[in-house]
């Protein structure tokens, strides 16, 4: 069957800013490289996808992840008759609002931001709010809305769009939304199907779990290897949307997908090896916070106190509460997100140098050095 749109081409490929320039790139394409550009998805590169392993060079990262994504779900679309520049787009961005440290950097910050009357942190209503907001990107309404509705965590059969159109700037959640088109339906699955097998694969690496381990059903119907899963369930999506006039899997392949994520979130995702690391995650994230909050109330944008801190930390939060304080006040009508938002967009490695920062006085072990007392070898006696 053909899968056509519901809402007007012009609504979907409508952006906040109309563009007057003619350009040899499609809407989408052009989405795409806008996203590929931007500073938030350079970072994702140095995202933790499940596994904090920065020096294993084989464990995906966020950065790949989005890679798997977007190219499974541009296969998928293509097959299907759908605008694969579209669904490419959608999953080259739909995480971009991913915190440092994967999912468990995510509850750590909403759990912070709830204390705080913020609310909780989505990371799929954040990567709307960074497109939108924090790093505006001018994208279409149809990319846009599959930032926000990818969630790839909700376990369904099948996915239909809402042709509803959406208000943005109310989302405060991704509860209850659903893609607007065929093709935010498409990365919607792809999410699933780029982490299923992909998570298992990377935790045999990590000696976490074996393959052996891997339940008769899912070993029988999907396969044990990534790319053998990837392809059982990329054809499943493919037929058995045409048969059904939906996007979804076929009743047996859903239930080993079903026994798969099971199996993932038990030995996996809630294991002893990741779950050592929030309470240090934790301690860490908290410790960023407190140090910049305590700068920006105790000293607002007087430029002396950061220099004063002597590390990069301090001095890249300055010029960013300088650039960003008006759009704050004008977007959200106060800066009580501006310290979570920046901690937020901190790649694994640039949290883990601000925690070092913070605890290690560098620029007072220079002064000491550089001081003529301090140089106690050329002191005579």
């Amino acid at each position: 069957m053909a899968f056509e749109n519901a809402i007007d081409k012009h609504v979907l490929t409508g952006r906040q800013v109309p563009r007057q320039s003619a350009d040899v790139r499609s809407p989408y394409y052009r989405d795409t490289t806008a996203i590929i550009h931007s500073s938030p998805f350079r970072r994702l590169k140095h995202k933790t996808q499940v596994f904090f392993a920065p020096s294993n060079d084989h464990i995906c990262t966020r950065m790949e992840h989005v890679l798997h994504v977007a190219s499974i779900a541009t296969a998928i679309c293509r097959a299907m008759g759908l605008d694969d520049e579209l669904a490419w787009a959608i999953g080259m961005g739909h995480d971009l609002g991913h915190t440092p440290f994967g999912h468990i950097g995510e509850k750590i910050i909403s759990s912070m931001m709830e204390k705080r009357g913020l609310g909780k942190f989505e990371h799929e209503v954040n990567s709307l709010r960074i497109v939108d907001f924090l790093s505006p990107l001018n994208l279409t309404y149809a990319v846009r809305d599959g930032i926000v509705s990818h969630c790839g965590e909700h376990v369904s059969r099948t996915v239909v769009p809402d042709f509803t159109i959406k208000d943005f700037a109310s989302i405060k959640t991704k509860g209850g939304i659903l893609p607007s088109t065929w093709e935010g339906c498409v990365v919607r699955v792809s999410d699933q199907i780029a982490y299923l097998g992909r998570d298992f694969e990377d935790a045999c690496r990590l000696g976490i779990v074996k393959n052996s381990d891997l339940p008769e059903i899912c070993a029988k119907v999907l396969g044990t290897r990534n790319g053998d899963i990837i392809n059982t369930l990329v054809e499943d999506i493919i037929s058995n949307s045409e048969k059904e006039g939906v996007i979804g899997y076929s009743e047996p392949v859903f239930e080993a997908v079903k026994e798969m994520m099971s199996f993932n979130l038990k030995k996996i995702y809630r294991s002893d090896a990741l779950n050592g690391y929030e309470s240090y995650f934790c301690r860490l994230i908290n410790l960023i916070y407190s140090y910049l909050s305590g700068l920006m109330e105790n000293y607002g944008t007087d430029e002396e106190p950061y220099v004063r801190e002597g590390n990069m930390l301090a001095a890249g939060f300055y010029n960013y509460l300088c650039e960003k304080e008006g759009a704050y006040l004008e977007h959200d009508g106060n800066l009580d997100r501006l310290v979570f938002d920046y901690i937020a967009g901190m790649s694994d490695n640039f949290c883990l140098d601000a925690g070092n920062e913070i605890l290690r006085p560098e620029h007072l072990n220079r002064a000491i050095e550089e001081s003529l007392t301090g140089k106690w070898f050329d002191v005579k006696n």
